[in-house]
């Protein structure tokens, strides 16, 4: 089968500023990109997905929270591999995986994710708790620092505006797991290829703040994602995409992309989820590769971002 439906969730604790930009496969115009919308029940989310997709199509569904574990912490527990994990997280021995920890004392391979709140806490805690000497330890490959960005936060600290882990926590309990045995998970479990071949749906980990080197947006002058005069500025690199995309009808979004996608909160949401589908597409259309290396601590344990590079050959 082949991918009908393409759809970008930028992902959020706040089930407000969730929202997600879906692309549907059209037999004259390639793909049809609509305009953002709230992502919504996400207990009803792929079946909505899916009920837009060709009779036969697969659905394509990035999320940019993590889908995986590093590599060294997989390795602490008894489990095989990440979805091997994610079906024994929460029950057991497990039971209290999901619950982050509130005091340094708690934190443990059983319990990983540190602190509930601020006061006293110091990512040391963490590393102690689970026996690592170095924060990139607690690391995946894909979250290393690149020629584009900074290191990303480790999943297991949840403390700050740039941690992940209370949204990775709420997306695979609300989404992957319901559905574990029924989707293929990117790139654990092939390549998208051979995923859509035997899978109705895929799910696949996304990074905007790649998507935005890959569409050109400079980090010099400075701009903002959630200011509106910030997005309107660098709507032309997501024009000039378009433009150069004869197989992508995106006429539903010009006058949203000239607006800087709103003046309200959410219109950094609207932003995101936008940038992630495009980046999703030149993969789809195999503009640019899929990025995941083939060694095993990626297919096992630790996933990829859809699209990053893994080598420099890779950036073209």
């Amino acid at each position: 089968m082949t991918i009908s439906v393409i759809a970008h969730c930028d992902w959020s604790i706040d089930m407000s500023k969730r929202w997600m930009a879906v692309a549907v496969a059209a037999p004259q115009s390639g793909w049809v990109i609509g305009v953002p919308e709230p992502v919504g029940d996400t207990a009803s989310l792929i079946d909505r997905l899916q009920r837009r997709a060709v009779i036969g199509g697969s659905v394509l569904v990035g999320f940019d929270f993590p889908i995986g574990l590093p590599r060294s912490y997989g390795q602490k527990t008894e489990f095989k591999s990440f979805r091997d994990a994610l079906a024994g997280f929460g029950k057991g021995a497990w039971s209290d995986w999901y619950k982050v920890a509130e005091h340094r004392d708690q934190i443990s391979v059983h319990r990983p994710f540190y602190p509930m709140g601020p006061g006293g806490t110091k990512r040391a805690h963490l590393l102690e708790g689970l026996g690592v000497n170095e924060t990139a330890d607690l690391l995946r490959r894909c979250e290393r620092s690149t020629a584009d960005r900074q290191a990303a936060c480790s999943l297991f600290w949840t403390l700050g505006g740039n941690q992940v882990g209370k949204a990775a926590l709420a997306g695979w309990r609300e989404v992957i797991l319901p559905r574990l045995d029924n989707v293929g998970l990117w790139p654990f479990d092939g390549s998208l290829l051979e995923l859509t071949a035997v899978h109705p749906v895929v799910l696949a980990e996304t990074y905007p703040g790649d998507v935005y080197a890959q569409l050109g947006i400079p980090r010099r002058p400075v701009w903002s994602k959630r200011q509106q005069f910030g997005r309107r500025a660098v709507g032309n690199h997501l024009q000039r995409w378009i433009t150069r995309r004869a197989h992508v009808d995106a006429s539903a979004i010009l006058e949203l992309i000239e607006d800087g996608f709103g003046s309200d909160k959410t219109g950094e949401d609207r932003f995101d989820a936008t940038v992630g589908l495009l980046g999703m597409i030149d993969v789809v259309t195999e503009a640019r590769p899929e990025g995941a290396p083939t060694d095993d601590a990626v297919k096992t344990w630790e996933g990829w971002i859809l699209g990053q590079a893994s080598s420099r050959g890779d950036l073209t």
